[in-house]
Formats: C-alpha cells, structure tokens, sequence
C-alpha cells in the first residue's frame, strides 16, 4: 500500500471497497464484538422481528468504511476521529455491500479531511454518514 502525499488530495476524490456478507462474518463479528443480538444470530427469533429474517451487524458492514480509509483513500497511516452513521436498510447474509467515501473538505493546517460515507447493496443505500480524519505528517 502506498502512502498519498498530503498535497495530492483533492475534493471529490472517492474510493470504495466491497464485501459480500457471510454466515462467518456474523459470528466472528458477534464473538469479537460481545454483540449477540439474536436479530444477527437466531433465525426463530428475527423471523419475528421487523426485518423476517437475520441480518448483519450494522457496524459491520460499517466497518467496510474503516477499511476504505484506512487502505485507500486517504490510505495507510489515517487516523480516524469521528464518524457519524445513519442506518438506512438491513443488510443480510448474502448481501454484497459496497463502502464508497468521497472527499468534501481538505484542511491543509490541521492536516484534516472530511469524507462523505456511504454503504450500498446493489443500488440501495444502507447506510449513510461523514468521517473526519487526521493525516499524520
């Protein structure tokens, strides 16, 4: 992975990454995070729920958005300072789930940038947000 030089950041800039969600990426998320909400583990259960069947972890395929920072854009070395997430639609086994960023704003003096966020199956936008990180120097 290449580092990008802080000067070569431009607004609209955009990157993406996807995953398709698997019965494993659900129970290895479950045991990493605690969460054992049966919505992502008991199919009894979320057959009841709003949903009528199991669905990912949100923050799972959230965490598709880390992985575009952290190895694309703006790529190795980011720090992440904040996030904030909207959770638009489920996500369920099988589901692709494509994480795009997109630059918005670039603040040479403190070495920021701002990126619009957002997560899709197929055409269908599951999730939606902004990320602020720092460029180490």
């Amino acid at each position: 992975m290449s580092v990008i030089p802080f000067d070569q950041f431009a607004i609209g800039q955009t990157a993406q990454t996807a995953k398709t969600i698997t019965e494993t990426d659900i129970i290895l998320y479950s045991a990493v995070s605690t969460d054992i909400n049966p919505a992502h583990l008991d199919a009894d259960c979320a057959a009841t729920g709003p949903f009528g069947s199991r669905i990912a972890h949100g923050m799972l395929s959230a965490g598709l958005i880390s992985a575009v920072l952290g190895n694309k854009l703006p790529g190795p070395g980011t720090i992440y300072l904040g996030q904030n997430l909207h959770f638009r639609h489920p996500v369920h086994i099988g589901d692709t789930v494509t994480a795009k960023v997109e630059i918005t704003v670039i603040d040479p003096a403190h070495r920021r940038i701002t990126l619009r966020t957002e997560c899709y199956v197929r055409n269908l936008l599951v999730i939606d947000g902004e990320a602020l990180v720092m460029i180490p120097a």
